[in-house]
């Protein structure tokens, strides 16, 4: 058992630390839930589908446990090998954790890859939680019996109602985590909140942003990298980044009329960015088109995903 002082030099107290492995469909709202209870963004957000890729950790402390949030990708049936890439990922964050929360959008239910999860489930062996998101749109009573039939088909520990977007139910979610994890040392750093390297973190949110921007015209499969960090005598930072597409068109696109898009996406990431890093930031974007990137081992590598077949 590993003990810390008490913050008036008193008694010790045990610490606790694990890790929870938030699983569920595409837009269930994992990542928003993540950013909420860490208390901090770690995680990107958009409409889009599929917007988180690879695995991060989100670090948040409570009543002197650590705990550390999995944000996994969404659960989808893949069609390509990125789309395969993403649900292994997933599903092997899942068995590495020390518990599994399973975020149901409440009001789209039990239907489609929320179902096939219940059923992926089944076969994993750790302890389980559902937690029902976005119950500020759905009558209480369905919320019941939707809780009821995900029960029916896998007996959860527990199960909680909760509002990632405003958070409703977060606070409950959080003092039973901090009392379930098992006792131990905390694993990272106490002012650490996320592994997400910053030049990273940096490409998420530029990524964040051109989705933002270009919802409906742009594919999910835009991929950004931080290319240069250069840190400055003045005390800024200038920072280049390429957006990788896959097609001439969707350049045009990214690029917009006049570099009207572009630049609207530049002034996005890098005013999040400053704030981020309390620092002045010169943010550059190159966009450039690389045929059938998906298939590139190295862009796999860059986003910590395993390159299969």
């Amino acid at each position: 058992m590993t003990e810390t002082e008490s913050a008036g030099g008193g008694e010790a107290v045990a610490t606790r630390s694990g890790f929870v492995a938030l699983i569920g469909p595409t837009n269930a709202g994992k990542s928003t839930l993540v950013n909420r209870l860490v208390g901090a963004k770690v995680s990107i957000v958009s409409h889009k589908v599929q917007t988180t890729r690879a695995m991060l950790r989100g670090i948040a402390i409570h009543d002197h446990t650590q705990i550390v949030f999995m944000d996994t990708p969404g659960i989808f049936k893949p069609r390509r090998r990125l789309d395969r890439a993403m649900v292994t990922a997933a599903w092997s964050g899942a068995r590495d954790a020390d518990l599994i929360m399973l975020l149901v959008d409440a009001e789209r239910g039990l239907k489609g890859d929320a179902e096939a999860i219940l059923e992926g489930l089944k076969e994993v062996r750790q302890p389980k939680i559902l937690v029902l998101n976005k119950i500020d749109r759905v009558r209480h009573e369905d919320l019941l019996a939707l809780a009821a039939a995900a029960n029916a088909v896998i007996a959860f520990d527990r199960t909680y109602m909760i509002s990632a977007t405003n958070g409703s139910g977060c606070d409950d979610l959080m003092d039973d985590l901090a009392k379930t994890l098992p006792e131990g040392p905390w694993y990272y750093p106490e002012d650490q909140i996320s592994d997400l390297p910053m030049r990273q973190l940096a490409a998420e949110i530029t990524r964040e942003k051109l989705f933002l921007r270009l919802h409906q015209e742009l594919p999910y499969s835009a991929h950004v990298e931080t290319e240069k960090w250069e840190e400055r005598k003045d005390g800024s930072v200038r920072i280049e980044q390429v957006i990788y597409l896959e097609r001439d068109s969707q350049k045009k696109i990214a690029l917009g009329k006049g570099g009207e898009a572009i630049k609207s996406i530049s002034m996005a990431a890098r005013k999040e960015l400053a704030e981020i890093l309390d620092q002045n930031v010169h943010l550059f974007l190159f966009v450039k088109v690389r045929e059938n990137w998906g298939d590139d081992p190295e862009r796999y590598r860059e986003m910590g995903l395993d390159y299969s077949k």
